[in-house]
């Protein structure tokens, strides 16, 4: 008996070790527990290091959400546009297909979904994301629109994960050229109250 369970936690560990990213299904019950996760193993903890290995993932067609207790959230590049998939909002799947980059915010942690009824759910909070977004891009002066976006975005997130985001991206979420962000980021170090009145 205690040699069977020696050899069971042996196999998680070379699970655990191995690549978190293999397309397992949100439904598989034997997929091994991800460190911190508790519970039911379909819904294991996937914490992303690199925008490459969520790419991937993405582009194979895999259904994840974007875990709705942390304020995180994830930059998906389409040919045209950025799309910002907030907590609780799914990611991937038929959406997600032919994305060209992707740029985690904050601590992201992805989540397999459970049930039909959680991929539904997750389906209207994506749904909910693009049209706040939509609400900000509807601002016809482009300065403004990059304002209230990076207002939004220090208002839930914090400064520093906000400043760290790259100027492309925050103008592709808001339909602007990277030099408008680049000039509201400089105004705002030179006289943040003067900007945000803007």
């Amino acid at each position: 008996m205690t040699q069977h369970k020696h050899e069971d936690r042996n196999q998680t560990r070379e699970a655990q070790g191995s690549n978190p990213l293999g397309p397992l299904p949100s439904d598989c019950p034997d997929r091994p527990l991800v460190k911190g996760e508790r519970g039911n193993p379909s819904r294991a903890l996937i914490k992303y290091a690199h925008s490459a290995q969520i790419l991937t993932q993405l582009n194979s067609g895999q259904l994840f959400v974007v875990d709705s207790r942390r304020r995180c959230g994830l930059i998906v590049y389409k040919q045209f546009h950025a799309e910002f998939v907030g907590p609780g909002a799914a990611v991937g799947g038929i959406f997600d297909i032919e994305c060209q980059q992707t740029i985690p915010v904050g601590d992201l942690v992805l989540l397999y979904p459970e049930s039909y009824e959680e991929r539904q759910k997750a389906f209207a909070i994506r749904r909910h994301w693009i049209r706040l977004m939509e609400q900000l891009t509807v601002q016809p002066v482009s300065l403004h629109r990059t304002q209230m976006l990076l207002t939004q975005f220090q208002h839930y997130f914090d400064r520093e994960t906000v400043i760290r985001l790259p100027d492309e991206a925050i103008a592709r979420l808001v339909g602007v050229l990277p030099q408008t962000v680049r000039t509201i980021r400089r105004l705002e170090q030179k006289s943040p109250v003067k900007v945000a009145a803007v």
